[in-house]
């Protein structure tokens, strides 16, 4: 499956289980939304200065990680 983002504005829709405009579930766009939210209140918590450094680094690291446990699902 591949990710699609949010269109933004009025290509939203809020009916239905799927959203018109990114395709996504809108289970599975609350879910980003709480995640997302989780890092931001935890760069606030430390008093991250340089946001976009911390959401950068998340953002390479999770990536890693996902990749890695991708091979590791496919070997076992």
């Amino acid at each position: 499956m591949k990710f699609s983002p949010c269109q933004g504005g009025d290509s939203c829709t809020q009916d239905g289980s799927h959203c018109q405009g990114c395709g996504r579930s809108h289970t599975e766009i609350a879910a980003t939304r709480e995640v997302i939210d989780a890092i931001a209140q935890f760069a606030l918590t430390m008093g991250y200065d340089n946001l976009e450094e911390f959401a950068m680094f998340v953002s390479a690291k999770a990536a890693g990680r996902a990749r890695l446990l991708r091979m590791q699902r496919a070997g076992a």
